[in-house]
């Protein structure tokens, strides 16, 4: 079974659960917890390059992390596509790329180029009727018919419900496989969005923690993604571990062996070493041999 085909028999059994990820490190770790799903931050593929999500990661910078998070996993990814990086001629490319790159899915926004993140103030939308077509041109350009294309409004924050509602079902009846408000900020925003789209029968994606993944899956919603999971469980014990490090002078964030990651440690072991060693006694040859 391939990983689109994965990807459309969890959506149609159960909500997928899929936490965010932003390396391929962190996407192993969630796979090894035993998550049927994974999700590529925007944010987070930006912060990895030492930048804020505000448009200036290309599109083949996305793709890179897309192809090498989906090489070393085995479970279907989800990934951020930002605006499709243009007009409907670069949606279609897009497209053509995350699929080869390995993706079960992705979601196009209808922000403005240069974007910013979903939770960032000043952000500015492109007309629906404009969206659409771009919406379309994607839907057109996949090769495999498995593959998982969301429409994802930001409208909410700009425009407020009405507009948001309008577009999430203009972007449905257009053939989106899905819809993702983001930018949902308050449990008042959360039932709404139940209440008026993952109530009516329209496939929704949530984006959050303002609930749990049973009380999100109770509420209608179909994919709950986590996007800022990995990169800030990360981020905070790394700040933890240095400032206890720089006051201390020692940290329990350290390995057990100064200096060493010892064999048959959990790190080592997910990263393949056993697999690499077995390889290394396979194929080793005599000094002595020419």
């Amino acid at each position: 079974m391939t990983k689109t085909e994965r990807l459309r028999q969890l959506l149609s059994s159960s909500m997928v659960v899929a936490p965010g990820v932003y390396n391929p490190l962190s996407a192993m770790t969630v796979e090894r917890a035993g998550f049927d799903a994974i999700y590529m931050t925007g944010f987070g593929t930006a912060a990895r390059l030492g930048m804020p999500d505000v448009g200036l990661v290309t599109m083949s910078e996305m793709v890179d992390n897309v192809r090498y998070i989906a090489a070393a996993t085995s479970i279907p990814l989800i990934a951020d596509a930002d605006t499709a990086y243009g007009n409907p001629l670069n949606a279609s490319r897009t497209i053509h790329e995350y699929e080869r790159a390995g993706a079960a899915g992705l979601h196009v926004e209808d922000q403005l180029f240069p974007k910013k993140c979903g939770f960032f103030a000043g952000k500015e939308i492109i007309p629906q009727g404009e969206f659409v077509q771009k919406l379309r041109a994607a839907l057109d350009a996949r090769s495999d018919a498995n593959f998982v294309i969301i429409a994802r409004t930001d409208a909410l924050a700009v425009n407020g419900w009405d507009d948001t509602v309008r577009r999430a079902n203009a972007y449905y009846e257009a053939g989106a496989d899905m819809v993702f408000v983001d930018g949902i900020r308050t449990r008042e925003d959360l039932d709404n969005y139940a209440r008026l789209l993952a109530s009516k029968g329209i496939p929704c994606v949530y984006n959050g923690q303002l609930v749990s993944i049973d009380e999100a899956k109770a509420m209608g919603f179909r994919v709950h993604i986590l996007a800022g999971f990995a990169l800030f469980a990360v981020y905070l014990a790394l700040a933890k571990g240095l400032i206890e490090l720089k006051t201390t002078g020692s940290s329990t964030q350290l390995p057990s062996v100064a200096g060493q990651f010892p064999q048959g440690d959990a790190l080592s072991d997910l990263l393949g070493l056993p697999q690499a060693c077995e390889m290394e006694r396979r194929y080793r040859t005599d000094p002595g041999i020419s």
